[in-house]
């Protein structure tokens, strides 16, 4: 397949591949959860990932009187979960991926377990299974899937090699050279579970793979290999080995599940390296793809490959939906895909088709050595972008007239040419959106009998830029340079708070420390499992300097035999993440900076766009309507109300008018409430909860708690 035909093959993959009739599932036991049930069984509200409840207790005309109703405290840093609610108990995780059941009606705890090898990492949320008296309740800890008792917490032993899977075995390398991880549950497809996983951003990186495992004894039975081998469609859009020895197209953000096709719909991550893709030339299907798959079997249907060769981290960051839209006079069953560039692609969920026209247009090209980025890339005529495209002069910030100068100056010696625009070696870029731009991980939600479609979206510019690798002979630098400058940047200065500076760590944490944040990770920096031990000893050393170096990194000794730091492949590496900020730390771009946005995907037209968030002092000062960065999606309920946290700096969760976008209530939360928010009623009662944490902002208290809110009256 040439060059030609790969462009033609992805413009038509879409549209041309025809499905036969598809049965409906048969053994999904007691899983599917109904619009008007009070339980909360799923991730995403359902197996359509919709977030919507048929509850209206709580609505638009009493949400003003909801009152917290109880809290639990994990005692632990950063969260960004949504917990599970079946017959009355509350099933959730902890930042250090311990997991608990609790009263849903008290919050009063009834069991914990903390699995092995659990690590600092994000669990997103959870898969509970049940067939004729069976249950399992489906969660992470390190690289391993795991399976536990929901009635008392106690691994299922029997369930893969004594109640959990090493994600990284199967993949067609050394398990210890790659790190797998779930941060999104898997999803149920009869008596399968299906996952995705996140590996690393740097090579060695696992390739990605969506599988599907057996609920009861975790035999594997089927793989979908989005990295295509020999024969498979889509092999010649990449280099001849890249199946050995590429990575990434992984699926992290979360799959949603048609029960009555069986069709699974994954959306797939870009491939490794992010920013440079000289050594993976092509449009590398299936990376930064939505797949349509064969729940039974994994085999392709159809994909969309919504960024070709990407070169600025655009993951498909975000679950899609299911829903059914008023399309062509006729009723269509229809999936939604948001993106992180802002765009909305919708199709129909049998074949692919597009319900409203995509344009290959035109973009500006890479001028980096060896680098051949995709002349075009697909835009939607329909939804208009959620988030702006192209940021220009006019847009920057006007706070204040310094923050202006200062910005303008700054702005002046970038290129800024849309959502598009290559990372360069001559001059720094304007990413518009940014890199955790447009939708994010938390997903959008449906307004089932209507076909409204409701969205947040982060909304400020970042910048990057590529510089070229340093020719070292110390392994602990070019570990630093293979693994590390993606976010940190080579010059070890981050972009604090959301990347901390590395420069002079040794003054704040020992050697021990950095190797066991290396090793386990911490946040949203994922563990290194694919290292040796001397291997983060010899990067330890380099960060903690010269004189550091003299001195023996607190960690074993490198293993006999083990291999040494390999030699950077990519001639240039990204300098680092880094937000467009004024010298106060706001956006430097006019805002809003984070929108909520209600979208009628009959038509294609939005209904309204409200600023979501606010900065505390700001607002002091009468600056409001801002918006902020957030992170987690709304729940949208049949009482008429869209809720929400999200957002970062004001620790609260606010409820709006499904209709207006007016806003009805907000409530204090005692962390920022950066996660989905659930709801489910017990003994008639309905309560709304969502997690809560200061994980993306350092400078404020830390920790994390589940927070329920409740109209007044009586106490369980």
């Amino acid at each position: 397949m040439n060059n030609s035909s790969v462009r033609s093959f992805r413009l038509r993959a879409a549209a041309s591949l025809a499905l036969l009739p598809l049965l409906a599932s048969c053994g999904a036991g007691d899983n599917r959860q109904s619009a008007s049930a009070g339980d909360w069984k799923v991730y995403g509200g359902s197996a359509e990932g919709d977030r919507y409840s048929g509850l209206a207790q709580i609505n638009s005309a009493n949400v003003g009187t909801l009152q917290e109703a109880w809290r639990f405290d994990t005692g632990e840093g950063g969260l960004q979960t949504s917990p599970l609610v079946i017959d009355g108990i509350l099933y959730g995780v902890t930042p250090g991926q311990k997991l608990f059941a609790l009263d849903a009606a008290t919050g009063a705890r009834l069991w914990e377990y903390a699995p092995p090898d659990a690590i600092d990492q994000p669990v997103r949320g959870l898969t509970y299974w049940s067939n004729r008296g069976e249950q399992r309740l489906f969660s992470a800890a390190g690289n391993y899937l795991i399976a536990v008792d929901p009635r008392n917490g106690k691994p299922v032993t029997s369930f893969g090699e004594g109640g959990r899977i090493d994600l990284r075995k199967g993949l067609g390398r050394d398990p210890q050279s790659i790190g797998a991880v779930m941060t999104s549950p898997g999803v149920l497809f009869g008596d399968l579970i299906i996952t995705g996983f996140r590996t690393t951003e740097a090579p060695p990186a696992a390739p990605g793979a969506i599988r599907a495992y057996d609920v009861r004894t975790g035999a594997l039975r089927w793989t979908f290999s989005a990295i295509p081998r020999p024969g498979e469609p889509g092999y010649d859009s990449w280099p001849r080995d890249a199946w050995k020895n590429a990575g990434g197209a992984n699926a992290w953000a979360g799959m949603v599940v048609d029960e009555k096709r069986g069709i699974v719909y994954a959306p797939t991550g870009s491939a490794v390296e992010d920013f440079y893709g000289a050594d993976r030339i092509g449009d590398n299907l299936f990376a930064n793809s939505l797949l349509a798959l064969d729940a039974r079997t994994g085999k392709r249907l159809w994909h969309f490959q919504a960024v070709h060769h990407d070169i600025l981290d655009r993951d498909l960051a975000s679950p899609p939906v299911l829903l059914t839209v008023d399309h062509g006079g006729k009723r269509v069953d229809a999936v939604a895909q948001p993106t992180k560039h802002g765009f909305l692609f919708l199709f129909d969920r049998q074949n692919g088709k597009p319900l409203f026209p995509i344009e290959e247009r035109p973009v500006p090209q890479s001028d980096v050595p060896g680098e051949r980025s995709s002349p075009t890339q697909p835009f939607p005529v329909k939804p208009a972008p959620y988030a702006r495209q192209r940021l220009t002069a006019d847009m920057l910030t006007s706070r204040t007239p310094e923050a202006r100068a200062a910005a303008l100056k700054a702005f002046s010696a970038m290129r800024s040419d849309g959502p598009f625009t290559p990372l360069s070696l001559k001059q720094r870029s304007v990413v518009f959106p940014g890199f955790d731009g447009g939708a994010e991980w938390g997903g959008a939600a449906i307004d089932r009998k209507k076909g409204v479609l409701y969205i947040n979206s982060n909304d400020i510019a970042w910048e990057g830029g590529l510089g070229t690798l340093a020719d070292v002979a110390n392994q602990g630098e070019q570990l630093y340079q293979q693994h590390c400058s993606v976010c940190h940047g080579l010059n070890r200065e981050g972009s604090p708070p959301s990347f901390p500076r590395l420069s002079g760590i040794a003054a704040r944490l020992n050697p021990g420390e950095i190797f066991m944040t290396i090793k386990k990770g911490k946040g949203r920096m994922p563990p290194f499992t694919q290292l040796q031990d001397g291997e983060i000893a010899q990067l330890t050393g380099y960060l903690m300097g010269a004189d550091a170096q003299k001195q023996e990194a607190r960690a074993p000794a490198q293993r006999p035999g083990a291999p040494k730091a390999p030699e950077p492949k990519a001639r240039y590496a990204f300098t680092g993440y880094k937000k467009l900020l004024d010298a106060d730390g706001y956006p430097a771009v006019a805002p809003p900076w984070g929108t909520l946005n209600a979208i009628d995907l009959n038509s294609g037209e939005y209904l309204w766009k409200i600023p979501l968030g606010e900065y505390p002092e700001l607002a002091a000062k009468g600056i409001t309507g801002t918006g902020t960065e957030n992170y987690g999606g709304p729940l949208v309920t049949a009482g008429g109300l869209v809720v929400i946290g999200a957002t970062i700096y004001d620790s609260r969760l606010r409820a709006f008018d499904s209709a207006t976008g007016k806003l009805l209530w907000q409530g204090a939360l005692p962390f920022a409430g950066t996660a989905s928010p659930i709801t489910y009623m017990v003994k008639g009662r309905q309560y709304i909860v969502i997690a809560t944490s200061n994980l993306r902002n350092a400078k404020a208290k830390q920790g994390s708690a589940y927070v329920a809110f409740a109209l007044p009256g009586k106490r369980n």
